[in-house]
């Protein structure tokens, strides 16, 4: 079973160029200790994220590991032309000799959408358009095409990916349409809640001869993973202790969008963050906390009884409030 990481580099109050460091010394490390990928996140104008370039962040990291494979989950394919994204797609390509790997979707967050001037409603027909675009301008030296929002007539095509037709694709979230696709996706969850996601896949998968037909069918058999949080330390009782308040921050810096916009962090499509309850998660499994011993157990649980091929773990969250927030929003965190 292969292991990944999963990352929103969240805003713990430090210098920007610090926090940009100190990340990269983590990837590289990660490469060291031998993991499989390092996947991460796109979020704008948020302290849930603020490497939101991915391109950035990746090409600086692919000069820093050797085999570390690197995937943005997701590109939001509303926000990007999809000319330029295919070119920055080829480019990390090369730069990271053959290691990236591409994860695509709309995005969830409707405030994110609206901040760009963007219709939330439109946001799966755009990104249907712009993956399609993606997949032409891979495959073709000249790009002919014609849709609701993009025309491109006879573009040269100078730029292609090291990895051919284009680098392994994933799509997080819909095991239906990930399966249906080919694509590989990543089950959120507890362990019984990914081992059904993963049976489910496969049933889907197979039934769509997605073996013939897949949009990775060149790179073998598509990658079913799952997705835990996890907070170490010495002792249980020490992990505990800080990671609750890292769990407050967390829910804070996730939700934080969605309560500016007056949306209520309960109408939230998924809510990772079970709803800021720290014993609640970490009863259900959302979150895995403890020594390095309890962690290790549930690794061996997991490979033993999801049936996937892939653990992405997250084990960053925020642990300071980067900036003083409103008095409500203070007020339930500390609680």
């Amino acid at each position: 079973m292969r292991l990944g990481v999963f990352d929103h580099v969240e805003h713990r109050g430090s210098p920007l160029h610090q926090l940009y460091a100190e990340r990269l010394d983590y990837i590289s490390r990660l490469d060291e200790a031998g993991f499989w990928a390092y996947f991460k996140s796109e979020h704008h104008m948020t302290p849930l994220d603020v490497a939101p370039c991915q391109s950035v962040l990746l090409a600086a990291a692919a000069q820093r590991t050797t085999r570390l494979r690197l995937v943005p989950l997701v590109y939001l394919l509303p926000f990007h032309p999809p000319l330029r994204l295919m070119e920055e797609i080829s480019m990390l390509d090369h730069l990271s000799g053959g290691r990236l790997e591409v994860g695509v979707g709309r995005g969830i967050a409707p405030p994110e959408h609206e901040m760009w001037g963007l219709d939330p409603a439109l946001g799966r027909d755009r990104s249907e358009e712009t993956f399609e675009i993606l997949l032409a301008a891979f495959a073709q030296d000249h790009l002919t095409f014609s849709g609701k929002w993009w025309t491109f007539e006879d573009v040269p095509i100078e730029l292609h990916p090291l990895q051919q037709p284009h680098p392994p694709l994933w799509y997080p979230g819909n095991v239906e349409t990930a399966a249906k696709r080919g694509f590989n996706t990543i089950i959120g969850g507890p362990i019984p809640a990914v081992a059904r996601g993963v049976v489910r896949y496969r049933e889907v998968y197979e039934a769509h001869d997605g073996a013939h037909r897949g949009v990775n069918a060149a790179f073998g058999p598509p990658v079913v993973g799952g997705a835990t949080r996890v907070f170490i330390a010495a002792t249980d009782a020490e992990a505990q202790a800080r990671a609750r308040r890292s769990w407050a921050a967390y829910t804070h810096n996730i939700t934080l969008l969605w309560k500016r916009a007056g949306i209520e962090p309960s109408q939230m499509p998924l809510d990772p963050s079970a709803g800021g309850d720290f014993d609640r998660a970490v009863e259900i499994g959302a979150a895995v906390v403890g020594s390095p011993e309890r962690v290790a157990d549930h690794v061996a649980r997991f490979e033993a009884e999801s049936g996937a091929d892939l653990l992405m773990l997250s084990f960053s969250w925020a642990w300071t409030m980067p900036k003083p927030c409103p008095p409500s929003t203070c007020s339930s965190i500390e609680s």
